[in-house]
């Protein structure tokens, strides 16, 4: 059994976030802590659920937030107005769990889908020796051609957005139509009130692109262990661009998954067949990391 909770905390702007949390019902040391970074427009408590309960199935504690303007969360709804912000709200709530008393020397792994993955890129490039590993799921370092406006409407929307930066006026494919596979997925988030469904409003847009190119640029610079999971078909985010940073990033312990057939919603987009597939290579990376630090961090304690 799954024991849930939920609360809220204030960011260092006075804006409300939603927290929420999964952990074992019985009082069992977890392997590590998860810590789950969701994707653009959508939340933590509903969207990760199914995700978070294999997570705790399989051993861990998890943890997630929404970011302002998503879910939950105060803010205007799908809209970002600074990523810095975003990063920084992340950063200090995960930090705080993991200053806790009792959860010093668990082992700390970060998690993001899509623009999580872009959150937990930046969370490394913030305290790089802070996480011990990441799990990124088809992650936002470049978005996809088939999803960007033209480069004139992309040069002409980035001067409106300093006149008009929450209106919702940037052309794009709907995201939910080529993001999830199963048709059913793709009627329980059009149902979530929490996920945002208009088009993207034009700081977010703008937000979502330089962060996105600033990532691409600095693929190199990812040092942590890192699985990095992509479907051949994804039409949202780039499987070129999660190749490379498999290829070029300094980390001495990376590990790249391409699904043949598969689309851009990994964790609950796609047939159980193949979520049994992804899951069971997260779950398997996720162990084999946690049980060779735990193991280390033993060694360290007796010779304390």
């Amino acid at each position: 059994m799954v024991k849930y909770g939920e609360d809220y905390v204030l960011n260092s702007r006075g804006m409300k976030l939603f927290t929420c949390s999964w952990r074992p019902e019985e009082q069992q040391e977890p392997k590590a802590m998860i810590f789950l970074c969701h994707g653009y427009g959508m939340e933590s408590s509903i969207t990760m659920n199914s995700t978070a309960i294999r997570l705790v199935n399989a051993g861990f504690v998890v943890y997630g937030i929404d970011y302002e303007g998503h879910g939950k969360s105060g803010g205007l709804n799908g809209y970002i107005k600074n990523f810095d912000h975003l990063v920084d709200d992340v950063s200090s709530h995960f930090s705080s769990i993991c200053d806790k008393e009792e959860n010093k020397g668990k082992m700390r792994f970060l998690m993001g889908e899509s623009m999580g993955g872009a959150v937990v890129l930046l969370l490394a490039r913030k305290k790089p020796e802070f996480w011990d590993g990441a799990v990124l799921v088809a992650p936002m370092c470049k978005l996809a051609e088939e999803i960007k406006p033209h480069p004139m409407v992309i040069k002409f929307l980035t001067k409106l957005t300093r006149v008009i930066p929450t209106w919702k006026i940037v052309p794009s494919n709907d995201i939910i139509d080529v993001a999830f596979k199963e048709s059913h997925i793709r009627k329980q988030v059009r149902e979530n009130e929490y996920c945002y469904k208009g088009r993207p409003r034009l700081k977010t847009a703008h937000q979502l692109l330089t962060t996105s190119l600033d990532l691409e640029k600095n693929l190199h610079q990812v040092a942590m262990p890192f699985i990095v999971l992509h479907g051949e078909d994804d039409k949202v985010t780039d499987k070129d661009v999660s190749k490379l940073l498999y290829e070029v990033s300094s980390s001495s312990d990376k590990t790249f998954k391409l699904y043949p057939n598969m689309w851009h919603g990994l964790l609950y987009g796609e047939s159980p067949q193949n979520l049994e597939i992804v899951f069971g290579d997260i779950i398997g990376w996720l162990n084999e990391r946690a049980s060779v630090t735990n193991q280390r961090i033993e060694t360290e304690l007796k010779h304390v």
